[in-house]
């Protein structure tokens, strides 16, 4: 009897533990399951396309950021050489004027930066203009001043006259990381405050579509859907802030396939201040030529590691040269920031102005060294320069367009757009005359013209060409 009493105890312990189990396994697993799907959502939502949860709230931003988006659009003149059009040959003989007007049409977006009517856009949509058209997305318009381009950037600014505008704060570009939910806002094919919204794809590219002479290409690469007609306008982040400036796609039809790229707001802020004080921007010059380095590279100057960029040579007289950087030197690192391509390099050095000293980490024969490094401007000084140069030969100056070259077989120069008292106007000049080179030196831009008359002794020559194709030459004095 006391046998099976104790026998009935061991069964009902044993029981009594196997319950307890189980309840403790079982509780201990539903609590885990909770604590999995309490995490789930904010695991992905910061995700493109989430397995779970939601997607995140983008409406803010849009709701923030489509008010500060304008339509821009331009009128421009051009000449057209109808001299041997017969049919105006036949109808007119001589009476009729060789050079006709035409009048081109384009359009684009802008982002309104500050309240009192300062809009950022692309250098390539008031490029030329003559008249720029700025239209609020509550409809209202206003006629634009063009306040300052820069071509190695593609920004642009203008002004309108207005104030208690929404606007647009600039956030940080350098913050963004890869996988990062940002919206692209502007008109596309003419269709105003149009959102859409992507991640971003890529970091510092560079696809060379900027052809001006020294440009500086670092641009976000995003999916979001961006067309033509979305030029200048805004990349905004999460937070509704501008992270950048939309600028081109990548094509091969003209609209959107897959790819766009904007212009970081750290290049676009530096580059706006610069046109609101000075009138044009102030470019820090390294002085390097340098090259990215790849498998290929690695193995011919047996760099161990693939990281940096290659300074495959060094300019007299630069400020590497002057801080005892050398040809053959790796550069890792621009004050606090890697640097592992030339175009992040460029946005690095872009950001800064003559004058300003930079920390520059070098790796050479294996080992790292700091310089400190005074960087200076186009003329191999750190002075600020200014836009003197229109002022002092009593010229205004724009950009020659593609179709004009091709008429006149020329591949480079900048126009007289208007011409008063000055030394071009007292040399014969005219308007409309376009010079192609000074000194035996060719003109791409108004920068380049500012360069060579400013170190220029004795006589300034001139070279160029009217848009009726007649060459002509003029000397005047440089002092």
């Amino acid at each position: 009897m006391k046998n099976l009493k104790k026998i009935s105890l061991f069964v009902l312990i044993a029981l009594g533990s196997a319950f307890f189990a189980l309840w403790t396994y079982t509780r201990y697993f539903n609590e885990q399951e909770i604590v999995i799907k309490e995490k789930t959502p904010s695991q992905y939502t910061s995700l493109p396309s989430a397995p779970q949860g939601k997607a995140p709230d983008l409406t803010y931003a849009a709701e923030n950021s489509v008010q500060s988006v304008v339509h821009v659009m331009v009128t421009s003149k051009e000449e057209i050489d109808v001299s041997n059009n017969p049919f105006f040959d036949f109808f007119y003989g001589d009476r009729y004027p060789r050079q006709q007007s035409q009048v081109r049409k384009g359009a684009g977006s802008g982002v309104i930066i500050s309240p009192d009517g300062y809009i950022v856009t692309n250098n390539h949509v008031v490029q030329n203009a003559d008249d720029i058209k700025v239209i609020l997305n509550d409809k209202r318009e206003f006629k634009a001043k063009l306040i300052g381009t820069d071509k190695t950037t593609d920004v642009a600014l203008i002004k309108i006259e207005e104030k208690g505008l929404p606007s647009l704060k600039f956030g940080n570009s350098d913050a963004l990381k890869l996988g990062e939910w940002v919206l692209a806002v502007g008109n596309p094919f003419n269709l105003t405050s149009t959102v859409t919204a992507g991640i971003v794809s890529a970091k510092s590219r560079n696809i060379g579509i900027n052809t001006a002479e020294m440009s500086i290409e670092s641009f976000i690469q995003t999916d979001a859907a961006v067309n033509p007609g979305n030029s200048g306008g805004a990349l905004v982040n999460m937070n509704g802030e501008l992270v950048g400036i939309n600028t081109a796609i990548a094509s091969m039809t003209g609209s959107y396939s897959g790819y766009s790229f904007a212009i970081p707001s750290t290049i676009v802020k530096k580059v706006v201040a610069d046109l609101k004080e000075y009138g044009h921007v102030q470019r820090a010059i390294l002085g390097v030529s340098i090259s990215e380095i790849n498998a290929e590279t690695a193995k011919k100057y047996d760099i161990n590691e693939i990281k940096g960029v290659y300074i495959a040579d060094v300019s007299d007289n630069s400020s590497a040269t002057e801080a005892g950087i050398k040809k053959g030197d790796i550069i890792l690192r621009v004050d606090s920031t890697l640097v592992n391509s030339p175009s992040k390099l460029q946005e690095q050095i872009g950001m800064h102005h003559p004058g300003d000293v930079v920390k520059i980490m070098i790796k050479r024969d294996h080992k790292t060294k700091l310089f400190n490094v005074t960087l200076r401007n186009m003329l191999g000084d750190t002075n600020i320069i200014k836009s003197g140069t229109d002022e002092f030969l009593g010229a205004t100056f724009k950009d020659i367009s593609k179709k004009e070259a091709f008429k006149l077989h020329i591949n480079n120069g900048i126009k007289i757009a208007r011409l008063d008292k000055g030394k071009l106007k007292d040399a014969g000049l005219k308007s409309g005359f376009i010079i192609i080179y000074v000194n035996k030196e060719e003109v791409k831009s108004i920068e380049d013209f500012e360069r060579i008359v400013n170190h220029s002794s004795g006589g300034v020559l001139i070279e160029g060409i009217y848009p009726n194709g007649e060459r002509a030459y003029f000397v005047f004095g440089a002092n």
